[in-house]
């Protein structure tokens, strides 16, 4: 019998998110009548646990710092066990919005104009201001280089620009992206096959963290996307340059605005959730992929010496 050692929870501000993409695919798993199966939430006694375990495979459902930026991934290569997703540089790559929108430039991809900001820089608020009104215009979007899930993510006018810039104070660095109004599309990639695509249309500003996982927000989730069927090749297409470039490994999910008939790439994340809301078991699920199958192809792909 397969031993699964499941990771989840962690140190990131998406822990909670990440526990119950575990207890949704522990349940499922638990139905294969195959696995020996134990979460897992990363402390300092990981690689003692880790040890005393000897799993066979580490299903890597973290989410965030530390846990999709190449940090665990590092740690299971050193003790050499087989884990899922990305490896240690392309997990470090796509989780760095400066990095990956680099090579995401070099390839040919769209994506929002941009500046990486530093707070040392301590410009004062009007030489900011007139700084991004000639270098991107506003309204503008602040986000953290390597967080997930939309965590403190604000879309700015001048006017409430300053405040929401000074919220992201603790991260020393951070990105400022011109906003891409349009249509909200993401696509997911399985083991470098596309498996298909969805549109949202979330009720509240975009969508964020509460139109993410809270159901209560009632973002709308439209597939099949309406788009016609050059326009779904040219985005499902793309998904899947980014996860090749990037050299990803499993699944990723890659987050898309469309306007004015362009594809804009926010964004390619390596260890998407997997929660009744979730976005890749939707899609999946629509692509006649059960979710069982979901996790058997993940399982199948895990390897170390990424």
């Amino acid at each position: 019998m397969k031993k699964i050692l499941i990771l989840a929870g962690g140190y990131s501000n998406e822990r909670e998110i990440s526990l119950k993409t575990a207890k949704s695919v522990y349940s499922e798993l638990i139905k294969f009548k195959k696995y020996k199966i134990k979460i897992n939430e990363p402390n300092g006694d990981f690689v003692k646990n880790l040890r005393k375990y000897k799993p066979d495979i580490v299903l890597n459902l973290l989410h965030g710092r530390y846990g999709e930026d190449g940090y665990i991934q590092a740690i299971l290569e050193s003790e050499k066990v087989k884990y899922t997703h990305s490896g240690v540089l392309s997990s470090s790559l796509a989780i760095d919005k400066d990095l990956s929108k680099k090579i995401y430039d070099k390839n040919k991809i769209l994506t929002p104009k941009y500046i990486k900001y530093s707070f040392k820089k301590n410009l004062n608020k009007i030489n900011i201001i007139n700084l991004l009104d000639k270098k991107l215009g506003f309204p503008i979007v602040l986000k953290p280089l390597n967080e997930g899930s939309s965590v403190n993510v604000f879309i700015c006018s001048k006017k409430n620009f300053y405040n929401n810039l000074n919220k992201l104070r603790e991260y020393g660095e951070i990105l400022i992206e011109k906003y891409i109004p349009g249509r909200e599309i993401q696509v997911a990639i399985l083991c470098e096959k596309i498996i298909g695509a969805i549109e949202l249309k979330p009720k509240r500003k975009f969508y964020d963290y509460q139109a993410k996982y809270n159901p209560k927000a009632n973002t709308e989730h439209i597939i099949p996307v309406k788009i016609s069927k050059y326009h779904y090749s040219i985005v499902t297409n793309i998904a899947l340059k980014a996860h090749k470039l990037l050299k990803c490994r499993g699944v990723t999910r890659s987050d898309f605005r469309f306007y004015k008939n362009k594809f804009y790439l926010l964004e390619t994340n390596t260890q998407p959730g997997m929660t009744s809301l979730s976005l890749v078991p939707e899609i999946a699920k629509f692509n006649n992929i059960t979710f069982k199958n979901l996790i058997k192809k993940i399982l199948r792909d895990a390897s170390i010496k990424k």
